[in-house]
């Protein structure tokens, strides 16, 4: 018998879980979380890290304390962790070229792929697509009929594809 799917959560559901006034997306990204902490299943990257003190300390409507945010952080740091370096950023290249995805969400894709995880957990990619072996998957996505937001054309003045996701 296989064991659990192993999974790599994207900093989007990350952040739903620890923020309040997410009232509809926290509990599901819970949900979703504790699944993955039973069956030690989750799988992070630095990147996704970084991203997630981030925007835990600066784009809440309620911040977290930087306090609350590190022991957020070291507590996700005790799950495999993919570290992003050089081979990594180039790999992610070719993905974002191939896949025609942001850099950033590239860089999200290969760490994923290179964990072994067959699933991605993201808001942020065209839910039940599957790139280079891993499934993307929506928790969210029986909330809402909006498209995902790769799908959508950005309109003009709001966040282009290859700035830093936040």
């Amino acid at each position: 018998m296989a064991g659990p799917e192993r999974t790599f959560v994207d900093t989007n559901v990350l952040l739903y879980a620890h923020d309040a006034s997410e009232v509809m997306k926290q509990p599901i990204a819970r949900a979703a979380l504790e699944t993955l902490w039973r069956d030690r299943a989750g799988v992070l990257s630095t990147q996704v890290l970084q991203e997630l003190y981030v925007a835990a300390t600066r784009k809440l409507r309620q911040p977290l304390s930087r306090d609350e945010a590190r022991e957020i952080v070291e507590l996700y740091a005790t799950w495999p962790v993919i570290t992003i370096d050089p081979p990594v950023i180039l790999a992610a290249t070719r993905v974002e070229e191939d896949a025609q995805v942001s850099s950033w969400d590239a860089l999200i894709l290969t760490a994923a792929r290179l964990s072994g995880a067959t699933r991605l957990l993201t808001e942020d990619l065209q839910h039940g697509r599957e790139i280079d072996g891993v499934r993307l998957e929506n928790p969210f996505a029986t909330l809402s009929t909006t498209p995902p937001a790769s799908s959508r054309p950005i309109p003009a003045g709001s966040r282009k594809a290859d700035t830093p996701r936040q």
